[in-house]
């Protein structure tokens, strides 16, 4: 390094040299060749002594470094947090910290409470993750400081003064039309065992399916009437994410949420309510881009 600042001062004591009786010899005839020569030869011994202008460029490295490393995902009703886990495998093996909301599906202030609860154990900022029903308890409860943005799979997003039921009357889906919603005796439902393939899995193999309505868990009645406040997605950026063949929320309804919100929106073909166990490639690159572009 030193043996290159010593050449380059060097150097520089020539430029002003030679500058001078070019000046000189300018005055005399002007001649755009020499001047060509001199400008080109300066470049040249500047490539030589690895001295080439700097391009402002982002690395990388650079990206990675400016992503939010934290996410938090939220499940939706009738299932829990480990159906998470390929998401969460990819996210993790990508250098993510990952947090999974357990809620208790037996109220929707519960809900809120739980998603909050691990919200407040983030050591900075956080991209929140839901499905389903998911996304009405991310929009209440993503007003949190320390979210960044909010990224829904298949799932709800309503606006202040409205819920998920009214919602879904837009755009009925399959499921809504339906027997498989049963209801027990103290208010809490579930999917028919012998249709939760059908309208909540079809893109699963039938004993995954079948392990999956056999554990799931049961959601409180009320909790789809539950009124939003203050909606998330009016004041941070979202991501959504339409299965194109949900049974279960209509994909018209989700390309209507993203289209009000103004959603960064992709579409998987094919793919059912269960997308996030289904697709996990797809949901954790949809993840991944908002952990790059929210601020």
């Amino acid at each position: 390094m030193e043996r290159i600042v010593r050449r380059l001062a060097t150097f520089a004591r020539w430029a002003a040299h030679t500058t001078r009786h070019l000046r000189s010899f300018t005055l005399r005839r002007t001649s755009p060749v020499v001047g060509l020569i001199v400008i080109s030869g300066m470049a040249s011994l500047a490539v030589a002594q690895g001295t080439t202008p700097h391009k402002p460029s982002i690395s990388p490295a650079a990206n990675a470094e400016h992503r939010i490393r934290n996410i938090v995902l939220v499940h939706g009703a009738w299932a829990d947090g480990s159906g998470w886990k390929g998401v969460y495998d990819i996210l993790v093996k990508d250098g993510y910290n990952v947090s999974i909301v357990q809620e208790p599906e037996t109220s929707f202030k519960e809900d809120v409470a739980a998603t909050k609860r691990v919200l407040a154990q983030q050591d900075g900022p956080c991209i929140l993750v839901a499905h389903s029903y998911g996304g009405a308890v991310v929009t209440e409860a993503g007003t949190d400081p320390s979210v960044a943005g909010l990224v829904y799979v298949a799932a709800h997003m309503p606006d202040a003064g409205e819920n998920e039921a009214d919602d879904g009357k837009r755009f009925p889906s399959d499921l809504s039309k339906s027997t498989a919603i049963k209801r027990t005796a103290d208010g809490f439902t579930y999917l028919d065992p012998a249709q939760f393939h059908e309208y909540f899995a079809a893109d699963l193999p039938a004993e995954q399916a079948a392990f999956m309505a056999r554990s799931q868990v049961l959601n409180a009645a009320d909790n789809f009437k539950a009124v939003i406040t203050t909606p998330a997605w009016r004041s941070k950026p979202s991501w959504m994410l339409v299965a194109a063949k949900d049974r279960t929320i209509s994909p018209d309804l989700e390309r209507w949420y993203a289209a009000r919100a103004n959603s960064h929106k992709v579409e998987v073909a094919g793919a059912s309510h269960s997308v996030y166990v289904s697709r996990p490639k797809e949901v954790a690159a949809l993840i991944e881009d908002a952990a790059a572009h929210a601020r």
